[in-house]
């Protein structure tokens, strides 16, 4: 069937509700958003759904949320898991409490126990609720830091992680074999609570979760020296982490903890916001605003699911609030925890750290220092979270930490994903305990670069919408796979790692090799001088992105080759 003709079904099919066929009515003279919207069905990728809302196949709507949910419920069947049921949580987004109702009840018409949190929740208390319950599955309906036109709707297994390999290919199965959103089933949710089916939790989660976090603290008592000198500055972003994260920093005892007031209260349009990502700086417009009138030493943002954490930290030498990248906080924090852990003997036997590939080589040189054991995996903290699991399984290593470049991070493994709470209470005891030796967060971060190396990463991202566009990204893909440049700047191109096909070949000698992690389109350039390039179309929004690293004798010359190597990468491009 064309998209013409599936527009038409829904305009007249009586199983599509009245408010779906207003909005599709609004648009019939409009054939560029009809064709966007039909030409294909929203995929179920191996993260979930995540897209624009609206009406039509190619939408985040109750109906795509439905399918979903119900080949996800048959997929749970046929693993024998209908009886342990499934969590949900969502965020401050519109239509977020909507779809996660939707999801209950077609769990529940299935036979399902759903849990249900009362309010929103952050992302990693969703992994954390689903392990603590027991549960076969747990549901987060969020679209993280994407636009406000955008939801998303992620799904985890009974470990806590997102699924993975081979069983998020099996779920897309299940939920392709639904076919007609005919085939959705649902119940009332009076019937599903009578039936014992649908359960609202909330507080016995969040208290458990809290204890849960406390257990990283490594000096309470250089919190409880500091707490009354320290400054914090936050902003949930309209999202779920407000009420968390004022909790944690409020029971651990930090005194001067100021709210971004215009960007507490859950808004679905972040209307102070451009874009709710911790990643842009013009997000931290009201935060530094109110950082300079208080005189705060760090400044802190969570995006609206709150599984990443931004900083700016005070400098004392210029006076001025300087941004850190996700690696960057990342790797305060993963410092902080490896040395100190070494020096009180509190670090486990076999111990791991757990990186991705597109994650700064800092973190290897750190991990090296320490004897931990270092990881790299497929972008995605679901890789990360599934090394957890593997550990356990297999009695072979023991995490300590793990992190990735976009912002995401976890200390411990109370949560199977990364978790701005738990990083928010780390990177202010790190602060804490700088203040306390009389350091800034600036000037630690200094002193990592001056003992491991100045690493420094940047990112290069294009966007292509619609047909065309993932045409265009698709046939990018396809140039530089089969015709790799063999320098890029100055840099040689050592060797390259085809993630799709599983094959590595080394450019000076044409050796080839397998790459071992799972199937990805993703490219890596490893370059001459501890620099890299990783080129990765994105799975959750319509662009390419291309990774890059560089290792400098100073920061003005890491500054300059990271640079020089993102101008090699646009002129490869547009060749």
């Amino acid at each position: 069937m064309g998209y013409m003709e599936v527009f038409e079904s829904w305009l007249n099919d009586p199983y599509f509700d009245e408010a779906t066929k207003q909005e599709l009515l609004a648009i019939r003279n409009n054939p560029e958003e009809i064709e966007d919207r039909f030409y294909k069905e929203l995929e179920f990728g191996t993260g979930g759904l995540r897209g624009v809302i609206g009406a039509g196949t190619n939408r985040m709507n109750i109906y795509t949320v439905g399918k979903a949910t119900q080949g996800l419920a048959n997929y749970i069947i046929k693993q024998g898991k209908q009886s342990q049921g499934v969590a949900i949580a969502f965020d401050s987004r519109r239509m977020s409490p909507e779809f996660a109702d939707v999801a209950a009840l077609c769990l529940a018409a299935n036979g399902i126990k759903a849990y249900r949190f009362e309010s929103l929740r952050p992302t990693p208390e969703l992994s954390f609720a689903l392990r603590t319950l027991g549960c076969a599955s747990g549901i987060v309906v969020t679209a993280s830091h994407n636009p406000p036109e955008y939801n998303g709707y992620k799904v985890y297994w009974e470990d806590g992680a997102q699924v993975a390999s081979p069983r998020d290919v099996e779920i897309i199965d299940e939920v392709r074999a639904v076919g007609d959103f005919k085939n959705i089933k649902t119940m009332s949710k009076e019937d599903a609570i009578k039936a014992g089916l649908y359960e609202v939790i909330g507080k016995e989660i969040d208290d458990q979760y809290m204890v849960e976090l406390k257990k990283q603290i490594i000096h309470p008592e250089v919190i409880k020296e500091m707490a009354e000198k320290i400054k914090i500055v936050y902003t949930p972003f309209h999202g779920t982490g407000n009420v968390p994260v004022r909790r944690i920093l409020q029971e651990l005892g930090f005194q001067n903890v100021y709210i971004v007031p215009e960007q507490e209260a859950p808004d679905p349009d972040f209307t102070t916001l451009d874009y709710p990502n911790p990643e842009d700086p013009k997000a931290f417009t009201l935060a530094l605003k109110l950082a300079k009138e208080k005189d705060a030493d760090i400044v802190l943002a969570t995006d609206p699911d709150a599984d990443r954490l931004g900083i700016y930290a005070k400098n004392s030498k210029s006076g001025e609030y300087e941004a850190f990248t996700g690696n960057m906080s990342g790797m305060l924090i993963g410092e902080y925890i490896l040395r100190e852990r070494a020096a009180n003997g509190t670090m486990p036997k076999n111990p791991a750290f757990v990186t991705t590939i597109v994650t700064t080589n800092l973190a290897r040189a750190i991990a090296e220092e320490y004897g931990l054991k270092f990881i790299e995996v497929l972008t995605g903290f679901k890789y990360i979270g599934e090394q957890i699991k593997l550990f356990e399984q297999s009695g072979s290593n023991n995490y300590v930490f793990g992190l990735e470049e976009s912002y995401g991070c976890l200390a411990g493994t109370h949560a199977r994903d990364k978790d701005a709470i738990v990083a928010v209470m780390m990177l202010c005891e790190v602060a804490a305990y700088c203040m306390k030796h009389g350091m800034t967060l600036c000037d630690q971060m200094q002193k990592i670069y001056e003992k491991y190396g100045f690493y420094k990463e940047t990112q290069y991202a294009i966007t292509m919408k619609g047909v065309d566009g993932s045409k265009e990204i698709a046939a990018l893909m396809e140039k530089l796979r089969n015709n790799p440049p063999k320098q890029l700047g100055e840099w040689k191109v050592k060797e390259l790692r085809d993630y799709e096909l599983n094959v590595t070949t080394n450019l000076e000698t044409g050796a080839k090799g397998e790459t071992g992690l799972p199937k990805s389109n993703v490219l890596y350039f490893d370059l001459t001088n501890d620099a890299w390039c990783c080129a990765r179309p994105s799975g959750t929004e319509p662009k390419i992105k291309f990774y890059m690293g560089v290792k400098g004798s100073d920061n003005a010359d890491a500054a300059k080759k990271v640079e020089a190597l993102t101008a090699a990468v646009k002129a490869i491009i547009e060749a």
